[in-house]
């Protein structure tokens, strides 16, 4: 077994209602299991074209985060935006390595096959591709934050 195809079958042991599967072959043996506690993340800032709950959350009478109100003029409006999810819980990485480039700036043009950044899973470093082509408008995820199965992590403006 590759290991491309160890990260399919993490893919869809995460997808699935699947607890813990073990594959054995001649001189090889694979366990994986999921996690079974859950994942709590806190956000510090809600982002402008994700649905959040913290003004709900808001003491009566408490106002309104000002740097929400200054607001560029040229942002792209929610609704044209695509989100790039993760499709597997882990660690956000934005680079390769500590010393390598950044994979995914804001501005950034991506396309399908474009490796956008690095989930940590299970000490696998499994690559992101975007699946979609556009422009990064925003990302929303902290290096080496903690992030769960299908989080949203860019946003993108389609061409």
């Amino acid at each position: 077994m590759d290991f491309k195809q160890i990260q399919e079958l993490i893919k869809i042991i995460n997808k699935s209602n699947i607890g813990e599967i073990t594959l054995e072959e001649k001189d090889f043996k694979i366990t994986i299991k999921q996690k079974e506690d859950h994942i709590t993340q806190v956000v510090s800032a809600p982002s402008a074209a994700l649905p959040t709950y913290e003004a709900a959350a808001r003491p009566a009478g408490a106002q309104e985060p000002t740097a929400e109100k200054a607001k560029p003029a040229a942002e792209p409006k929610a609704e044209n935006l695509i989100a790039i999810k993760s499709p597997m819980i882990g660690t956000f990485y934005r680079r390769p390595s500590p010393d390598k480039p950044i994979f995914a700036e804001v501005g950034d043009d991506v396309t399908p096959g474009k490796i956008v950044c690095i989930i940590e899973a299970m000490k696998l470093f499994n690559e992101i591709e975007s699946e979609v082509s556009g422009k990064i408008v925003k990302i929303l995820v902290d290096d080496a934050s903690p992030v769960e199965y299908d989080q949203p992590l860019f946003l993108v403006e389609p061409n």
